[in-house]
């Protein structure tokens, strides 16, 4: 198939390239590098079958040049994703996950190609029970960025019932794994690896008992690619997970072992946070034979050998 990834240099995206690549597709990634990197589409430079396009998904006439090639499918990831910024700055976070939306529907319905939205997590209230968040719990916007997302949702889906246009909607969870920044807020497992191997302090916001289903990006990439290509995934929304919760707290204590070096800060943004945080995966488990491969111990240790070795400056960029 002739693939586009939007946000194909990020973190997620550059997995989902790399699968896709392995699988024998053509990929084109498109980024404008405001939150993905160079580096982590290098080692598909020289690969026939991948192509680099750095450019704006709110460039109109970007889109449809791009799009003249003939997509039978695009994964759209592209996306502003910190909370705290879509606080400071919503603007931003809107043009980006609600205009660049739009504007990728638009090319693709004019080209009846089927279109997959990355949502987040992060749109839902929190898990109620111990079963788990499913796709019918309620969400809620607690931040711009939620709020942008739930929008981007709606859009997606609306293109599927207005226009018959195959489109799905996908809630990762909290995802980690190589490559991921270790500065930000939404890296919290790359953060707490990066400090503790130089030695520095583990900042936990609020009283760390708020609880995250870290899902590793092979799993989460894997997840994604499924979603796109299976028909039986139009129309819906589908969430991944682990399918198991830990506190941050629970989580500091995995990686670093010396507890003097875990430290609690006040919350930059309380009014966002999501106290307990548990995916239910059974509907992408029925409809996708999807579930995860890697545990959460063995996907820490996969990450903290990646960041070891890591040949360039792992926490900047």
């Amino acid at each position: 198939m002739n693939i586009m990834v939007t946000g194909g240099a990020g973190f997620i995206g550059r997995w989902v390239v790399k699968k896709l690549l392995l699988e024998g597709h053509q990929v084109v990634a498109l980024d404008d590098l405001s939150n993905g990197r160079p580096l982590n589409i290098e080692e598909f430079s020289g690969n026939p079958a991948f192509s680099f396009i750095r450019g704006d998904i709110k460039d109109r006439a970007l889109l449809a040049d791009v799009f003249q090639d003939n997509f039978d499918l695009v994964y759209h990831m592209a996306a502003s994703i910190n909370v705290q910024d879509s606080i400071d700055d919503p603007r931003t976070t809107f043009d980006n996950d609600v205009t660049g939306t739009f504007n990728v529907l638009e090319e693709c319905k004019q080209k009846r190609i089927k279109m997959l939205f990355m949502s987040t997590c992060m749109v839902y209230e929190r898990s109620m029970d111990e079963g788990g968040i499913t796709e019918k719990d309620p969400v809620k916007p607690a931040s711009p960025y939620a709020a942008s997302k739930l929008s981007g949702e709606a859009l997606t889906l609306s293109y599927y019932y207005a226009y018959g246009l195959p489109t799905v909607v996908v809630r990762p969870f909290n995802t980690y794994g190589p490559f991921q920044k270790a500065s930000g807020e939404g890296g919290v497992v790359a953060i707490f690896i990066d400090k503790d191997l130089k030695g520095e302090t583990l900042n936990i916001y609020g009283d760390g008992t708020q609880t995250r289903d870290l899902l590793y990006v092979e799993d989460c990439a894997d997840f994604v690619i499924k979603a796109g290509m299976d028909s039986r995934a139009d129309g819906q929304i589908l969430n991944a997970g682990l399918g198991r919760d830990v506190s941050v707290n629970e989580l500091a204590k995995l990686i670093c072992a010396d507890s003097k070096r875990i430290v609690h800060v006040p919350h930059i943004h309380p009014q966002s946070e999501i106290q307990k945080l548990l995916c239910n995966y059974n509907k992408a488990q029925g409809l996708l034979g999807w579930k995860p491969q890697v545990s959460l111990e063995v996907g820490l240790q996969k990450t903290r050998e990646w960041i070891e070795k890591s040949a360039y400056p792992f926490s900047q960029g």
